[in-house]
This record gives C-alpha cells, structure tokens and sequence, in this order.
C-alpha cells in the first residue's frame, strides 16, 4: 500500500537520486560511471564541443558576409548551423552535468539539461525537413535556388525554433512521470514511457518523410539529366549545381540518420518494454550525437568549395587581426618605454620601412 501511494504522490521536492533509484536498471551497482573514464568522457567531449561551437559559428559567419549564400538554401542551411552550436552549448552542460553529479540535480535542473537537448536535436530535424522542401520545390523547377521570399524563410526559420521549443517544454509542462513512478522511462528517469513512444516514433516517421522526398528527387534529377549529354559543358556545369546542393543535404541528412537513428529505436525499446536493459548504451548513444554535430560542418565545408573558401578567408582574417594586435600592443610597448627612457623615435622613423 505504501508503495501504490508512492507511485500515485507527486515528487517535485527530490533530488534526481530518487528518480534514478526509482529506476531500477539504473541503480549506482548497474551503470555507475567509472571515475577515469568519466574525466575522459568530459575532456574528450568537451574538446568537441568546441569544435562544435567554432565551426558552426564559422559557418553562420559565412553565410552573413559572403552575399553568394545570400539565398533560402543557405539561410535554412546556417539555422541548421545554429542548432547544431545550440547542441554544443547542451553537451557541454550535460559533460559537466553527469556521472554523480546527475543524481543531485534538482527536477528543474533536469528538464533544463534534458530541454537543452531536445531542443536541438527537435531544431536539427526541422531544419533538415524544412531544407528538403526547399529543394524538392526548386528541383521541381529545376532551379539553383527557390523563390521563397525572405519573409518566408524567415517565418519558416521562427516556426522551426517555436516547434522545438515546444517540444523541448512538453515533459516539463506535465508530460512526465513525476506523480506516476510506475511509469517512468529507464533512460530518462522524469520521462513517461508514453512520451518516450511519442518523441521516439514522430521522430523517425520525419525520417522517412524526408528519404522518401529525396528518394523521389533524386528519381526526378536522373530523369532529367538523360538527355544533358547534348548540351554544352557550361550548360551542363549548370545544371549540375543544384544536384551538387541536394548531394550536399543528402550526406548530412544520412549522417543524422545513421547518429540518430539507433539513439531512437533504443528510447523506442525504452518505452515498450519494461523489463529490458537499455541504459548500457546510453553513452555509445551520446558519443553518436556529439559525432554528428562534429560532422556536419565538415560536410559543409567538403561537399561546397565556395563555403570551404570563404571559412579559409575567415580564418585568415582572424589570423591577421590577431597578429595585427599582437603588433600594436608590441609597438605601443616600445613607444611607452621609448618615451620613459627619453629615446622614443621620430615621427619620420616610425614610418620606413
């Protein structure tokens, strides 16, 4: 009886050691972490945070400046961008939000961490699935870039950001298992095995949603392009450039379903079976996500030589700025003592060369 009370009284004051206690395949003698491998967990993960960080920033700064990416293609392409730097900023809370720590985190701390999280993995979905759109739209037309309008590819990118911040809330707004114990996922000790089954199955029905649009794009491009033989290869260099976009959106949309893709049957397995013993993956199934975004503005840069140019162009301007500054302070140094010692230069010294 007092058990059935337990489970049916709400939770709200405890720590997240009750909530993982509670979860049976997640007790300190099932999937304690290991103290050395923990810090190496979080120096490795942390490393490619911010690689995470850098690149994406990198190429949202690209985007801005080089006015050839001043296109709905790219704007779409440098929000998946910033998902992916929302993603970096997550994993580094939960690196240093894990192993023991975890377990004294409050219930809001852990909608925070867990919110974070879907948050970005909601905006990296969207983004790919509003990306496919556009480019089955202006390979229907056979064209480089739709004609979407600013104003719509910006409403598409606040609608993307408003879904996946819903979604993020959902658990903590009182999808969750707080006041029902019975029903609490291994995984995610706060999170109802009903959601667990929601966020796992809408998540990969968008997966096949978007192979299936590239499926029938690619169909078409083929289709299409059977008959290029007889153009010139300018004409032909043309029209190669949108299927040069859509091989570019199929390599990082592959790499997020093959990262992805185990994390969700796992969390599917997670909420249909009680019994079963999921958590030992949890690790491997973090270490994939942080790869993905880690990979994706690889393949930007790879699959696009005009975007790989301008993040060089970047890179050697904050090179040379740096180095512009490092001289100024050096100079200034050198001005200063000059003048303490009574030997600065002359003006007409300071400039030869």
């Amino acid at each position: 009886m007092d058990q059935q009370n337990q489970n049916q009284s709400c939770h709200y004051d405890k720590l997240m050691e009750f909530f993982y206690n509670n979860s049976k395949d997640q007790s300190k003698t099932g999937d304690s972490w290991d103290k050395t491998q923990l810090i190496l967990v979080q120096v490795v993960g942390c490393l490619f945070c911010c690689f995470i960080l850098f690149s994406n920033a990198m190429v949202i700064t690209a985007v801005i400046t080089n006015r050839r990416f001043h296109f709905p293609f790219y704007y779409l392409l440098s929000n998946l961008a910033a998902s992916d730097f929302l993603a970096g900023i997550a994993y580094v809370y939960l690196m240093l939000n894990t192993g023991d720590v975890s377990r004294k985190l409050t219930v809001s701390g852990y909608f925070f961490r867990q919110g974070l999280l879907d948050i970005s993995l909601s905006a990296s979905l969207s983004n790919l699935l509003v990306i496919a759109l556009e480019r089955y739209v202006s390979i229907m037309s056979f064209k480089v870039h739709s004609n979407l309008t600013k104003r719509r590819v910006t409403l598409l990118i606040f609608l993307v950001w408003a879904i996946s911040i819903l979604m993020g809330a959902v658990p903590s707004m009182g999808w969750n298992c707080i006041c029902s114990l019975d029903t609490c996922s291994k995984l995610a000790p706060l999170f109802s095995r009903s959601y667990v089954i929601f966020w796992s199955v809408s998540n990969l029905v968008m997966f096949l949603i978007m192979v299936a649009i590239y499926i029938r794009i690619y169909m078409y491009v083929k289709k299409k392009t059977v008959g290029m033989k007889q153009h010139t290869n300018n004409s032909l260099n043309r029209k190669k450039t949108p299927i040069k976009l859509i091989k570019t959106v199929m390599v990082v949309l592959g790499a997020f379903v093959i990262c992805w893709t185990p994390g969700l049957l796992v969390l599917l397995v997670d909420g249909v079976c009680q019994s079963c013993k999921v958590t030992k993956f949890k690790r491997w199934l973090l270490l994939m996500a942080v790869a993905n975004s880690v990979m994706n503005p690889c393949i930007y840069s790879y699959k696009d030589q005009e975007m790989w140019r301008t993040i060089k162009n970047l890179m050697q301007c904050i090179c040379n700025g740096t180095r512009r500054q490092r001289s100024l302070r050096a100079n200034t140094r050198h001005l200063h003592s000059g003048q303490e010692t009574g030997n600065s230069p002359l003006p007409s010294e300071g400039n030869e060369e």
